[in-house]
């Protein structure tokens, strides 16, 4: 990831998106954002990436059916480059006049170098900022359905995860 902080505000998105590297048990989530020649990958949490879902589909219930949508292979993410942040903050909006699902993505904080304690260093933290289309939003969000649910199946007793090596469910003993 980058050691400079990213501040960009892109408002005309090519590609939004989101994948995952690693196979399931051991998968690191990622939101892959493209705009012209520049392109960011955020490492985030599976949750964030769900939650990030069920928002654009609660936002979408209440606006038209979106006109357009990105080709299917648009959404495939390709490899991180490493040019991003490991996602903190998350804010979402509507921008009516602009027809745009906006969202703002801040990244984690570190701690300050300068300091012998573990405090942060809220100032050198990254932030993007994208406007999306309907479409890509709603494609987004069909997107991250599958990728969160293509992980480990859930144990039908415990509800926990099921490794491909087995499983030490607490409720078979």
């Amino acid at each position: 990831m980058s050691s400079d902080p990213i501040d960009e505000r892109l408002d005309d998105v090519d590609v939004f998106t989101t994948g995952t590297v690693g196979k399931p048990g051991a998968r690191v989530f990622f939101l892959h954002i493209r705009s012209g020649g520049r392109r960011f990958d955020l490492k985030c949490e599976k949750a964030q990436v769900a939650a990030i879902s069920k928002y654009l589909d609660d936002v979408l219930q209440d606006l038209p059916p979106p006109d357009d949508r990105p080709m299917p292979a648009a959404m495939d993410m390709t490899p991180p480059v490493g040019n991003g942040f490991i996602l903190g903050s998350i804010a979402l909006g509507y921008d009516a006049h602009g027809d745009r699902v906006v969202l703002q993505f801040g990244e984690v904080g570190g701690p300050d170098d300068d300091d012998d304690d573990d405090s942060f260093d809220e100032g050198a933290t990254g932030m993007i900022r994208i406007a999306v289309t309907r479409g890509q939003a709603a494609a987004f969000s069909e997107r991250a359905e599958q990728v969160v649910a293509a992980g480990r199946p859930p144990c039908r007793w415990c509800g926990g995860p099921i490794d491909p090596d087995g499983h030490p469910c607490p409720r078979m003993n």
